[in-house]
């Protein structure tokens, strides 16, 4: 994905993105590599550190929140499930 793209994503201007993405690279958390056809263009992508670290933190909110709803009663979590499906169709609706 280029920093542009990411940055549209995101809804951040170009310089914001690419501030973010060099840090990341000066990490190691991602790879910046000269797109294949456009000289102009760079591509951006995880690098092993950085899908570590995704998948890391990944894993710790899975465990987080599970361990937050098991804590519901069974009306907390119908709640939830309906706040959910709100934010499913907002997000939908969003594009």
């Amino acid at each position: 994905m280029s920093p542009g793209q990411m940055a549209a994503q995101e809804r951040v201007q170009p310089p914001s993105m690419t501030r973010v993405i060099a840090s990341l690279v000066d990490l190691g958390y991602i790879n910046r590599d000269p797109h294949p056809t456009d000289g102009r263009q760079v591509v951006v992508s995880l690098s092993p550190a950085g899908e570590a670290i995704l998948e890391d933190e990944t894993h710790a909110r899975e465990a987080w929140l599970r361990n937050q709803l098991s804590q519901l009663d069974e009306a907390s979590v119908a709640a939830v499930r309906t706040a959910i499906d709100a934010f499913d169709k907002m997000v939908a609706n969003s594009d």
